[in-house]
């Protein structure tokens, strides 16, 4: 991982250019220069207690017999944008961690985790053209994917992944949408391994009604090339995530949510697949520097 630390200092590098900066605002009225987007900070918390279910365990009624669950997880979406008249660079970090706990009828507490992952991106995207109330134009993305903790027995994953191709952002329903050729070096295993591939991704949202917004982030991974053979490699990978939020207080919100991942690796016959339904408290803010 630390030689792909200077990904943290190109902020810094990149800072010199700003002495220049143009002043105003683009077309869709957002100031030129830094701004601090916090898309979510958020935590999901739901919880099953089931009492004296052995004395219920040929019970009709299977709320009582079941095992009692706790799920966890905490979601942070941090961006850091470098907004002009001809391009925008956007630094984004991306933290997921949460946990399932089943105490069972009888037996020890079983915990396993539920989410584990952490993204580190800077993106270039030049304005070319305007469609709609959105930009368009050409990007180049660069990330860093890893993890707080490994899987059990498996290694803790570790990618460098670079990406480019065209993209429609900063409308106001469409936030990010592109369709991208990637290349990735992935030393998760002992044996590292090239691949490429292309990807599609949308993140956007909409108002509802006055205090309600439905939103959407989703991508697509297809991968099309490999340097050498490993049976867990992902041939593709899909995640999808929707959510309905209701204003509360200022910056908070809340409202259920839905998540579905599918992937197939190289050496399975079937796809893996998660749903996760539940709701969401959130924390969001823009901040212009």
């Amino acid at each position: 991982m630390k030689k792909y630390l200077w990904l943290l200092a190109l902020p810094i590098v990149f800072a010199a250019h700003t002495a220049h900066a143009e002043e105003g605002a683009d077309a869709n009225g957002n100031p030129y220069g830094w701004r601090v987007n916090l898309n979510k900070a958020s935590l999901e918390i739901s919880s099953t207690e089931v009492k004296n279910a052995k004395e219920y365990k040929d019970s009709p009624n299977s709320n009582l017999s079941s095992d009692s669950e706790t799920v966890t997880k905490g979601v942070l979406d941090l961006f850091i944008d470098y907004n002009q008249e001809k391009y925008l660079w956007s630094n984004n970090l991306f933290a997921e961690y949460g946990k399932t706990k089943i105490k069972p009828v009888e037996g020890p507490d079983v915990t396993s985790e539920n989410a584990d992952k952490i993204l580190l991106s800077t993106d270039y995207a030049r304005k070319v053209w305007r469609y709609w109330d959105a930009d368009v134009g050409p990007f180049v993305r660069a990330e860093y994917q890893t993890e707080f903790e490994k899987n059990e027995d498996a290694p803790r994953t570790k990618i460098a992944r670079g990406l480019t191709g065209i993209k429609m952002f900063e409308g106001k329903y469409i936030k990010d949408m592109y369709a991208a050729a990637f290349g990735e070096y992935d030393f998760t295993y002992s044996k590292n391994v090239s691949k490429y591939g292309y990807e599609l991704g949308l993140r956007g949202e909409y108002p509802l009604r006055e205090g309600i917004k439905f939103d959407v982030d989703t991508y697509f991974r297809d991968y099309l090339g490999y340097s050498s053979y490993n049976a867990k490699d992902f041939k593709y990978e899909w995640n999808i995530q929707a959510r309905m939020m209701v204003d509360i207080y200022k910056n908070f919100a809340f409202g259920p949510y839905i998540q579905y991942l599918q992937a197939k690796d190289r050496g399975s016959h079937k796809y893996g697949s998660s749903t996760i339904i539940g709701v969401t408290a959130d924390y969001s803010g823009l901040w212009n520097l």
